[in-house]
């Protein structure tokens, strides 16, 4: 199967024919999901499968897998970090419709489509950031930048001691008071 960087498939043979039709490729760099972005080590790289259900439905299926690069929760180095998505949907074709409109209809969810050529960016992007975890170390024991000068304490002993923080430490300041 041959890889290309453009994250679309045309179903034309499909909706003439029914079948299976079957695409894969990379995406570079990064994903966006509006101004945010998510940059990626390397590409990733994802396959689908696009398959005539009955009538004007089709099955849509398919992964996608590559390193992204989070942030690391205590020092914030640029944590390489696996993620491998599956997902499936649902499509209709309804000619004559310009972009891709999600459905959601009492207990079914499906995608909308009206050109031969569908764009997969969204439901790669989707399918990828949605199985980021949260949060990321860049290693078990990261000891975090120090909340005082900045410096990575990984790196260097900056000499500033870890403050203590206890939910209730703030009260000892009322005791004179009492």
């Amino acid at each position: 199967m041959e890889y290309r960087e453009v994250a679309s498939i045309n179903l034309a043979r499909l909706l003439r024919e029914g079948g299976t039709v079957r695409a894969a490729g990379v995406v570079q760099e990064a994903f966006r999901v509006g101004e945010e972005r998510f940059p990626l080590a390397g590409e990733a790289t994802w396959k689908v499968a696009v398959s005539a259900v009955g009538g004007d439905e089709y099955w849509l299926s398919g992964e996608v897998e590559g390193v992204a690069l989070m942030e690391c929760r205590r020092c914030l180095k640029p944590t390489p970090t696996p993620i491998h998505a599956h997902f499936q949907h649902l499509l209709r074709y309804q000619q004559g419709l310009s972009e891709v409109v999600f459905h959601e209809e009492a207990e079914e969810e499906y995608y909308a489509f009206g050109e031969p050529d569908l764009d997969l960016l969204p439901f790669l992007t989707e399918a990828f950031v949605t199985e980021m975890p949260y949060t990321v170390l860049c290693q078990e024991g990261c000891k975090g930048l120090c909340p005082v000068c900045g410096a990575d304490r990984n790196l260097v002993d900056c000499g500033h001691e870890p403050e203590a923080h206890h939910p209730l430490l703030g009260l000892k300041d009322l005791l004179p008071e009492l």
